[in-house]
């Protein structure tokens, strides 16, 4: 028997093949986002060469993405709840092939930033809606490893924006080569939209509409056991206010599940204080995330190697791949840590580093800034400290802040809650990626990154006190971690493993 029962807890506990395909294809369209972020990086250099635009210009061109992005991730979470998680993604891609043309026709920079607006919409869709996806039809045990792929996606597009920046700027001319940088992102664009059509839709999405039928025929798709499926839709049904025996294939849901404005009510206006306790951690830790400075080491690496004495732009480009090679390897490393280690644990290690390497940074650019000659030792150290901090943050707080506020949200609340925490997201990108440049030449660049690492000490205190572990636990679970009865301190309790699905 004892043979049985771990033949049983395996069976339940292994990643499905059918989920990890499905949350594959859903996390691609996270490629085109981190393309859009990392290939402006090193496009801005050639675009201001070429147009002769101003600091001011580059940083509303860097930030203006994320402006626009927080418009599409305020418009995602209603829309994904009346078109469908699925067609939401599709519609993301849709934008980003419309974006990446005009900006590869880009004449001028006002036609630059009606595409960079347009990607920026596509960016506030994808954000918000691939963790959610992959949340949806993923089960306990491998939700962190699902839900983190959208964030190592985002790495991947980062880093070969680095790359198409290094060789396009190498090999082609001025006029072409930044166009073509920015052009070329509507091709994988476009095949992703004919690969969402092959995907299922959330299984969660489809019982909010009464569709249960189809949602138990995809839950058999991407649970390993038939028991397995039954668990989850049973827990599904109840999070819908439906009776678990129900088995009509189209059901009516209760009211309260098809009128949009009520979900606003229950996020802002009259909370619960679980829902106020979730809603507060969802949009904490989506602040935190660019409030403690990533925005400004992924997009303006290459300005700030310069200021630490790499005056030849061919290294610059080149130091800058070294980034976008560490952060995908530390997101390899924490998408296989998640549902292990879990995610509190990880946010206090990530954190730390983090702190340390800012502290570092700070001050290694600070005697840079303050010696008339070139200070070696501190070129070195501040290369070192800025791989050490994108390591630490893509080893923890990146990943984690996309998977857990993805799954903490109740069923009902869970598009527009998750919304909401891009927005924030978006916000706070925005904000740190059209400041960056004008806050170091007020405080110097050293000083800039003190700021951050003062920051990153009070997002260790929030995380500590006020995020709760998730891990292994159903989404159907989540508010009983999020009660005045549990702790913010608290840790993962055991469950039988077959029920923990």
């Amino acid at each position: 028997m004892k043979i049985d029962q771990g033949d049983k807890e395996n069976e339940t506990t292994k990643l499905n093949k059918y989920a990890f395909a499905c949350a594959i294809v859903a996390s691609m369209v996270s490629i085109v986002s981190g393309y859009d972020t990392g290939v402006m990086s090193g496009a801005m250099e050639f675009i201001k060469e070429d147009m002769g635009i101003s600091d001011t210009q580059q940083e509303v061109l860097a930030g203006i993405l994320n402006i626009c992005a927080l418009v599409g991730s305020l418009t995602a979470g209603r829309t994904s709840d009346y078109i469908g998680r699925r067609y939401t993604i599709l519609l993301s891609a849709l934008l980003f092939i419309l974006g990446a043309v005009l900006m590869g026709y880009g004449p001028n920079y006002a036609i630059l930033m009606v595409g960079r607006c347009v990607c920026g919409v596509g960016v506030g869709f994808a954000l918000m809606i691939a963790p959610v996806y992959s949340a949806e039809i993923s089960s306990a045990s491998s939700r962190g490893f699902l839900t983190s792929l959208p964030e190592v996606c985002i790495g991947i597009g980062i880093f070969l924006g680095y790359i198409s920046n290094y060789f396009l700027g190498k090999y082609l001319s001025l006029k072409l080569g930044w166009r073509l940088m920015l052009g070329i992102a509507a091709f994988p664009s476009l095949v992703l939209a004919f690969g969402i059509l092959m995907m299922p839709e959330s299984p969660r999405w489809l019982v909010m509409q009464g569709q249960l039928g189809k949602a138990k025929k995809v839950l058999l798709q991407v649970s390993n056991t038939t028991q397995e499926a039954e668990l989850r839709f049973k827990d599904i049904k109840l999070a819908a206010g439906l009776d678990e025996n129900c088995n009509d294939d189209i059901v009516k849901l209760p009211e309260k599940f098809h009128q949009g404005e009520d979900v606003w009510k229950e996020l802002i206006l009259r909370p619960t204080p679980t829902v106020r306790w979730i809603l507060f951690a969802a949009i904490g830790i989506h602040f935190f995330e660019h409030a403690t400075g990533i925005e400004a080491v992924m997009l303006y690496s290459p300005k700030i190697f310069k200021k630490a004495g790499v005056t030849n732009k061919e290294k610059r480009l080149l130091a800058t791949i070294g980034v976008g090679l560490t952060k995908i390897f530390f997101l390899l490393i924490a998408l296989f840590l998640l549902d292990k280690v879990g995610r509190r644990r990880l946010l206090q290690i990530s954190v730390g580093g983090m702190i340390i390497g800012l502290t570092i940074l700070g001050f290694s650019l600070t005697m840079v800034d303050q010696s008339n000659e070139k200070v070696s030792w501190a070129l070195t150290l501040c290369i070192v400290a800025t791989y050490a901090y994108v390591a630490f943050f893509n080893l923890g707080l990146g990943p984690v802040t996309w998977v857990y506020s993805s799954e903490i949200f109740p069923l009902k609340l869970r598009a527009q809650g998750a919304s909401m925490g891009v927005a924030v997201n978006r916000t706070m990108n925005g904000i740190v990626s059209m400041t960056f440049i004008s806050i170091y030449k007020a405080i110097t660049i050293g000083g800039t990154f003190f700021m951050f690492a003062s920051i990153s000490v009070i997002a260790w205190i929030f995380f500590y006190f006020f995020l709760p572990e998730t891990k292994g636990k159903a989404l159907e679970e989540m508010e009983m971690l999020f009660t005045k009865k549990s702790s913010g301190k608290n840790v993962e309790m055991k469950t039988d493993p077959i029920h923990n699905v």
